[in-house]
């Protein structure tokens, strides 16, 4: 159970930085306004708040591991969002980045 609530804190750390850079992004280069800029940085803040629940106590480790689910999540971002189409190559890298974060997170220690 320990795998996947990790995972699932992964997904919603990921819906909470990626969308709230999307928020700023899209109050600043769209000309949305302050709001969108503000509710940007609530849910940054809260991606910064979601990674602490995560199981593994090191700090580096978690941040490394959450940098893959980040790649991976902003493609996935983009195209259901923005209507981007990755290349294989974005695919591919996506896929390495994630096999990262299993070997960071979930692999045996000892």
């Amino acid at each position: 159970m320990t795998v996947a609530r990790s995972l699932l804190l992964f997904v919603v750390a990921a819906l909470a930085e990626i969308g709230g850079a999307w928020l700023v992004w899209q109050g600043v280069r769209q000309e949305r306004g302050l709001l969108w800029v503000g509710a940007g940085f609530v849910a940054l803040g809260l991606y910064g708040l979601v990674a602490t629940f995560q199981p593994d106590a090191n700090f580096g480790r978690i941040l490394a591991a959450y940098g893959g689910v980040f790649v991976a999540g902003s493609l996935i971002w983009g195209m259901v969002v923005d209507g981007f189409r990755p290349d294989r190559w974005d695919l591919i890298g996506a896929a390495v980045c994630l096999l990262g974060v299993l070997v960071i997170m979930y692999a045996p220690r000892g």
